[in-house]
């Protein structure tokens, strides 16, 4: 490695250590977006910042006119207190980088820095766009950025982006050919009964009773109503309840989640957790109300986009380091953004069984190998090039 490409790999891991000490739960990302911001305009990118959320573009101007492609950073943290035993370890209490947007932003920060300093600038046919989001762990952030006009001034033809992978090592990538993550939306049902005695239930209506016996009738959803060949999940991650042994409570409480990989299964999860929650009134003489909180579509790659980012990945790493990768259950509110336009989102092998870095996203031990940052500044930076020079 020559001492140019050091220095670039020792910028690449200090900023995003510097992002990793200071992480930033969902719509906090303050002084995120003020470093981000910095650095953009230390190399000469034009940016441009909100009034009423967090989150930046940045905007490199190619010598010619073209066409625009937009890469996109997700930069908000976890309200997860940081378990590893590092220099870098996170300083904000209950906040930790433990899904990888501090190596995301990272990244395309260093796509920008890459180009600007290469003299790549002056060869694009066309314009390159940051999207630094916000608040991708509350499924809001995407969605907010394209409601205020980021595709648009100049309009952007594709979007790509990249997210950390401990399931691939270091040196290899996934991509999606089609579909790529499930949707995923939020539920709540609270159920009114009548309190009594443990020892007279005859004169009460039991919510812990009917609680149980939605929690447990909604298994069947997947198994009898959805095709054995479609992907769904319903999970009750909460049931609250009651306070003491020998009463029965008047009230209880439940949240669950639902996954899906199509819009036809997810509407039909919908449809019977309405149909099961309004049947308890009946079965059991309790009040049931339940709240359905939409959460993000599936996400489905552009194929086109898909097998570009395949074969550049190719041609950076190695044939047998890509490869196409089966959908996955987890969400993404990068699905807004293919949505709107042809875009595609790859997965970063980013562990090293050899240093102990194979923790999953969301584990308090999660940590990357830092190979994957310069790894991927190659590959989307060979993107751009191949955009808007071609």
């Amino acid at each position: 490695m020559n001492k140019d490409n050091l220095q670039f790999h020792q910028w690449l891991s200090e900023t995003r250590r510097d992002f990793h000490m200071r992480p930033e739960i969902s719509h906090q990302e303050k002084r995120t977006t003020q470093r981000i911001a910095e650095i953009l305009k230390a190399y000469d990118c034009e940016v441009q910042l909100f009034d009423d959320m967090t989150g930046a573009v940045g905007i490199i101007r190619g010598a010619q006119e073209g066409p625009t492609i937009g890469l996109r950073a997700d930069i908000d943290a976890l309200p997860i207190q940081e378990l590893n035993d590092i220099p870098y370890k996170s300083q904000n209490p209950g906040a930790m980088h433990a899904c990888g947007h501090d190596a995301h932003a990272t990244i395309m920060l260093g796509v920008a820095r890459n180009i600007m300093t290469s003299g790549l600038q002056s060869k694009l046919k066309g314009n390159v766009k940051f999207f630094f989001q916000p608040a991708e762990e509350r499924i809001a952030g995407a969605k907010a950025m394209i409601e205020r006009g980021v595709l648009e001034n100049p309009r952007v033809d594709r979007v790509i982006a990249g997210h950390m992978a401990p399931d691939l090592p270091v040196g290899t990538v996934g991509v999606f050919r089609g579909l790529g993550y499930a949707s995923a939306d939020m539920f709540e049902l609270n159920i009114t009964g009548r309190g009594t005695h443990g020892a007279r239930p005859e004169e009460g209506n039991d919510p812990i009773v009917a609680g149980a016996h939605f929690v447990t009738t909604i298994q069947s959803i997947v198994a009898r109503n959805i095709k054995p060949t479609d992907a769904a999940v319903v999970t009750v991650g909460k049931f609250a309840s009651g306070d003491v042994s020998n009463v029965i409570p008047e009230t209880a409480h439940l949240e669950g989640s639902i996954r899906a990989l199509t819009a036809e299964v997810r509407q039909k999860l919908i449809e019977r957790l309405h149909e099961i929650a309004a049947g308890l009134g009946k079965t059991f003489s309790v009040d049931s109300r339940f709240i359905l909180h939409e959460g993000v579509p599936p996400l489905e790659n552009d194929i086109e986009v898909a097998e570009f980012l395949y074969e550049v990945s190719k041609d950076v790493l190695g044939e047998e380091n890509v490869s196409y990768r089966p959908p996955a259950m987890g969400s993404e509110d990068f699905s807004y953004f293919t949505a709107e336009r042809p875009s595609a989102i790859m997965r970063l092998g980013c562990s090293n069984s050899e240093k102990d870095l194979a923790r999953s996203l969301h584990s308090p031990y999660f940590d990357i190998d830092e190979q994957v940052l310069g790894i991927s500044v190659a590959i989307f930076t060979e993107a751009v090039v191949r955009f808007l020079t071609d």
